[in-house]
């Protein structure tokens, strides 16, 4: 499977597009996301930053970095967040391609330490993310995992 992975940033022309995506997967109103979209391509900051995996000139994966994830833990920054894989794309590693270009980008603007919030077990363990405890998010209670940059862990940041 042949798919590029990309930054917002990179692509600015793919805002509406991007967001779109996101406010389908998610339904989260499609504002919040244009809203932080925004922010990402004119802040000199390292978040809000958006990605996407892209194979024939549409979306099949996704996250964003913000600050916080609908979560009460306002100390624990920044978030990965809206972690999304099209159905038929995935069991193929791109989610964990698309969290290690993450987290390596991340870390090339000075950010060693990244946050997610999810209900899944099991799946972002196997990523190098290591479970914290439980946080009271807007959905309810929901694990709060941890990911620190280690050197050589991480693969090479643009598959083909």
């Amino acid at each position: 499977m042949q798919y590029e992975i990309i930054s917002l940033k990179d692509h600015p022309e793919l805002k509406e597009s991007m967001a779109e995506w996101f406010h389908e997967k998610w339904g989260i109103p499609l504002e919040a996301y244009l809203s932080s979209m925004e922010e990402c391509l004119v802040s000199e900051q390292a978040y809000p930053a958006w990605y996407a995996a892209y194979t024939e000139g549409r979306i099949i994966a996704g996250l964003g970095v913000i600050e916080n994830d609908f979560h009460s833990r306002k100390d624990l920054a920044p978030n990965v967040c809206a972690v999304c894989t099209e159905q038929e794309y995935r069991n193929r590693g791109l989610a964990g391609r698309l969290l290690e270009y993450v987290c390596a980008d991340m870390h090339e603007k000075g950010i060693d330490t990244l946050y997610l919030v999810t209900d899944h077990t099991g799946f972002y363990e196997r990523y190098g993310w290591e479970y914290l405890f439980d946080v009271q998010s807007d959905d309810g209670i929901s694990r709060m995992y941890v990911h620190g940059y280690r050197t050589g862990t991480l693969t090479e940041r643009n598959p083909k």
